[in-house]
């Protein structure tokens, strides 16, 4: 039996003359502007062509392009590999669309359909749900599909921010950076989002803080001093807090050893490369803090594969309904964006 397993990320510029273009892309989503597209299109290319020179200096710091595809790559290879051990009978191949740079949906789409699959599942390597990341790609997904009549039973893997070797691997990964080290401030650092956006029920922060939570307990350290902080944020709209960058700024006045963890993160990219271990380490510096340390994002460590390739082979051991399959703890009711509610 042939399985198709599509990974969905952002995706980021192959060269500098594909910033624009990239961020382009970003802004057009109506996820990220919701408004017609006839407003929607002009406004994200103003938006893009504003922005360009200040990300071109971005990626000029990481060599003039972004990692993530090769990053992602290797992750589709290390998952393809564990799933073909670890399940006979089933001959999986893992494919990779990118949101907002290529490959792009368009493309993988008719890649996925002349592997001629006897089932399709899509896996968000955004552990956490929301409808700007997840919600967007699947949706771009579907649409597109249906245009190519990809009439293949397709199932939805939404998020994991719990899944116990997803936790395993952060605590693992933490337990090691941090010992031997006294008087340290943790940093959780996740990507932000406009407070809007969890106002009209998007799940993201809920399960970010619950992901915290989990790792936290498989720490069992309660003299730990911890934060759950967001950064990256853009334009004039409020984001949800506390930020980051004032977070770094009081610990390192402090005097606190920082120690950065990107939580919903899961491949080096700028907010990593450029924005964790550049930007906010100056920052710090600049407040007096002596010693900066960066945890990794879990890229191919083996118990985040683990956790991908047991989130596929178990599945329906969580189904939902109407293949989709939520992690078992669902968000509360209240999240109306959640895809539980939305059934995507």
């Amino acid at each position: 039996m042939k399985v198709a397993v599509v990974l969905f990320n952002l995706g980021g510029p192959d060269k500098l003359d594909n910033v624009e273009p990239f961020l382009f892309n970003l802004f057009n989503d109506p996820a990220i502007i919701n408004l017609p597209l006839f407003i929607r299109y002009p406004l994200a290319k103003l938006i893009s062509k504003k922005r360009a020179p200040i990300a071109k200096d971005i990626y000029k710091e990481i060599g003039g392009s972004s990692p993530i595809l090769k990053l992602t790559q290797e992750q589709a290879d290390n998952l393809e590999k564990s799933l073909n051990n670890n399940k006979k009978g089933f001959n999986y191949k893992v494919f990779i669309t990118m949101r907002c740079w290529h490959p792009r949906a368009s493309e993988t789409v008719k890649i996925v359909k002349n592997f001629n699959p006897s089932e399709i599942i899509l896996l968000p390597l955004y552990p956490q749900y929301s409808a700007a990341t997840s919600g967007s790609s699947i949706s771009e997904w579907k649409e597109i599909a249906k245009k190519n009549n990809l009439n293949i039973n397709t199932s939805t893997i939404c998020c994991y921010p719990e899944d116990d070797k997803f936790i395993k691997a952060h605590t693992e990964l933490i337990r090691k950076k941090i010992e031997g080290i006294n008087n340290f401030k943790l940093i959780f650092s996740a990507h932000g989002l406009p407070e809007k956006n969890i106002k009209n029920g998007d799940p993201y922060k809920w399960q970010v803080e619950q992901g915290v939570k989990k790792i936290m307990e498989g720490i069992n350290d309660a003299n730990i001093d911890y934060i759950l902080s967001y950064q990256s944020r853009v334009g004039p709209l409020k984001w949800i807090g506390p930020s980051t960058e004032d977070v770094i700024v009081e610990n390192s006045k402090r005097g606190k050893h920082l120690v950065i963890v990107p939580i919903a993160f899961v491949s080096e990219h700028s907010e990593t490369l450029v924005e964790l271990d550049i930007e906010y380490e100056k920052l710090a510096r600049k407040n007096g803090c002596k010693n900066y340390t960066r945890i990794e994002a879990l890229g191919v460590n083996e118990n985040f594969i683990q956790s991908l390739s047991g989130l596929i082979i178990n599945k329906d051991n969580y189904k939902f309904k109407d293949n989709l399959y939520p992690p078992k703890n669902r968000c509360p009711s209240s999240f109306t964006k959640c895809p539980c509610q939305l059934n995507v």
